[in-house]
């Protein structure tokens, strides 16, 4: 009897450790499977390859930050451009050429971007996808300020309310990209596609004026044509 039940307890416990390995074991596949992905169809190219997305592209601390007089790294100084950029975004206690090289690397993922396509870096700081763009090439990279300038003049994908009446420019060339306009009664006062859009057409929408709102999707970006 004793022998009995000494199997059946291996028994039992091996099955429960079959069990633990086919419930997803450290559970990496069930983390791929929930990572968002990126748009299939957008021909805008990810921004300097990267991978993180912002909450607050221009955004400076809400707690205390240090004063302009400890702005200092631990070697060598600060240019003043430097300077001007830090002012009032670094938090207590962080050490400033942290949050300035944050700010750089901003500068050099739309370099970097706009190398190979001057219109993958304007959407990509329309779309809120180079945290801190503004503020960077204001400071640190102001050869790049009419990408910025350009991309000022635009607004994302979604619902755009009061957009000025025009011709605007989708930066993308995603087949699945539509949009409409509407009155203030929710009349439709254009859309579009009216045609299936093929790969590789520019896309364009034209707002009446009278425009209370723009609504797109899959359109990544737009500016004025």
């Amino acid at each position: 009897m004793y022998r009995r039940s000494t199997a059946a307890a291996v028994l039992l416990a091996a099955a429960l450790t079959l069990t633990a390995c086919s419930s997803g074991g450290d559970g990496k596949g069930d983390a791929e499977a929930a990572k968002p992905k990126p748009p299939a169809s957008s021909s805008v190219p990810d921004p300097a390859d990267a991978s993180a997305a912002p909450a607050s592209p221009d955004a400076k601390p809400t707690g205390p930050v240090l004063p302009d007089a400890k702005l200092t790294p631990k070697t060598g100084s600060f240019k003043a451009n430097e300077k001007q950029y830090l002012s009032g975004r670094v938090p207590e206690k962080m050490d400033p050429a942290a949050v300035l090289q944050t700010g750089q690397e901003s500068c050099q993922r739309v370099e970097r971007t706009a190398k190979r396509d001057k219109d993958a870096a304007t959407g990509a700081i329309v779309a809120g996808e180079i945290p801190g763009a503004k503020d960077a090439i204001t400071y640190l990279c102001p050869e790049q300020k009419p990408i910025l300038d350009a991309a000022s003049k635009g607004f994302p994908d979604g619902t755009r309310p009061s957009p000025a009446a025009g011709t605007y420019r989708a930066l993308t060339q995603a087949t699945t990209c539509s949009w409409e306009a509407k009155g203030k009664d929710g009349a439709v006062l254009a859309s579009s596609p009216e045609t299936p859009v093929k790969a590789g057409d520019k896309i364009t929408a034209a707002v009446p004026a009278g425009t209370a709102t723009f609504t797109s999707t899959g359109c990544y970006a737009w500016i004025p044509a």
